[in-house]
């Protein structure tokens, strides 16, 4: 269970770190809120898993 949780946190910063990149290149906002929705979701997936209330 916590390998997965792992990989979901990583993705989810990977993601963030992409947001971060994306709104300094000036990149359509429409990209940034889809990469900040992903990154979002990816990081709750993964702290609810490691917490056990999502298996």
């Amino acid at each position: 269970m916590t390998g997965l949780s792992t990989v979901l946190i990583v993705v989810g910063l990977f993601l963030a770190g992409g947001v971060y990149s994306f709104s300094k290149q000036k990149m359509p906002k429409g990209l940034i809120v889809l990469l900040t929705i992903a990154s979002v979701m990816c990081l709750v997936a993964g702290v609810l898993r490691i917490q056990g209330v999502w298996a």
